[in-house]
């Protein structure tokens, strides 16, 4: 409840008003038309099915096909898992604003989508960083790779990515939700996310947030840091592989891994740590849909493009399945 006073000299508190007693919230809205909003929920149903059968597909044939059953294509299925949870999370409530025409989220729901958002999106920066360790230590050393990367290692670096992200959510969701909000409910997203609640708080309030933000942003370097070193490292034994065919596949088994990386961390770096002076409202909602949008849904055909293994496997997943009807 917000306590209204009249003495003036008590003009900071009737604007302050705690989280728990605030029942929803106004995420952005993406159109204003009737027309543009059904033109949204339709690119977005779009997206999100693309989405959902590109990474189901991958998700079915690496755990179907024994010849995908190597460390590789076990972090690929965990990135995938990854996408479909980042893509369930964002993607459904803003397709059900765009169709009924509202702009409400619930706080429970609106909590949900903080953790889950960051739980996802810290997962899939940690699963990438372990595709850098497998691509380097499969080229640089090869003669290793079944002690350093044996289904032990792998599943514990796998269960330390899930549970890492897990732990750094909840304490980012928790420490967000307890801060006193002073500028109202409406969210300049069109889904819950902690930058969005930092301009909705207490200029005063909002340092610890700060500094868990600070140290995500640190982390983030670090695993930066990690992929560019690790690639300075495979780039200098593929050059000296003496045939061009050689060459070409051990760079085919890098390239996808670039890309998406390179689309992950570019756009959810920017978005996250661009100047207050470059911020806009369009500006913010196109890294938005970028990175907790697109990136998910193009990851399975980024991986597969180059991939003749996974595509075989994926082809005869869905042969299968039709000459099985």
């Amino acid at each position: 409840m917000i306590t209204v006073f009249t003495d003036p000299r008590a003009k900071a508190p009737q604007e302050m008003s705690n989280s728990s007693s605030i029942r929803h919230f106004l995420l952005l809205a993406l159109a204003d038309t009737r027309q543009l909003q059904l033109l949204h929920f339709c690119l977005l149903l779009g997206i999100s099915l693309a989405a959902l059968l590109g990474n189901g597909l991958i998700i079915s044939a690496i755990a179907c096909d024994h010849h995908l059953h190597t460390p590789m294509f076990f972090f690929l299925l965990n990135l995938a898992l990854t996408d479909l949870g980042s893509i369930c999370t964002t993607v459904p409530k803003a397709m059900h604003n765009s169709l009924w025409h509202t702009r409400n989220i619930s706080y429970k729901g609106c909590a949900a989508q903080l953790f889950f958002f960051f739980f996802f999106m810290g997962a899939e920066l940690a699963l990438l960083t372990i595709m850098c360790y497998d691509r380097y230590v499969s080229i640089c050393k090869p003669l290793h790779y079944g002690t350093l990367l044996g289904s032990r290692a792998c599943a514990h670096m796998a269960a330390a990515a899930w549970a890492s992200a897990f732990f750094y959510s909840l304490l980012h969701t928790a420490n967000t939700l307890s801060l006193p909000l002073c500028h109202g409910n409406a969210l300049g997203q069109f889904f819950c996310e902690i930058p969005q609640f930092l301009k909705l708080s207490c200029s005063h309030s909002n340092l610890r947030e700060v500094w868990l933000l600070a140290l995500g942003a640190c982390l983030v370097f670090v695993c930066f840091v990690f992929i560019v070193f690790s690639y300075v490292q495979i780039f200098r034994v593929v050059l000296r592989i003496p045939s061009e065919q050689g060459r070409q596949k051990a760079f085919s088994t890098c390239f996808p891994h670039l890309v998406v990386m390179s689309l992950f961390l570019s756009t959810g770096t920017f978005a996250y740590l661009k100047p207050p002076s470059m911020s806009s409202p369009s500006l913010d909602l196109a890294l938005s849909v970028l990175y907790s949008v697109v990136t998910p849904a193009l990851n399975p055909l980024i991986y597969s493009l180059r991939n003749q293994v996974l595509k075989a496997a994926v082809w005869r997943l869905m042969t299968g399945c039709f000459q099985g009807h």
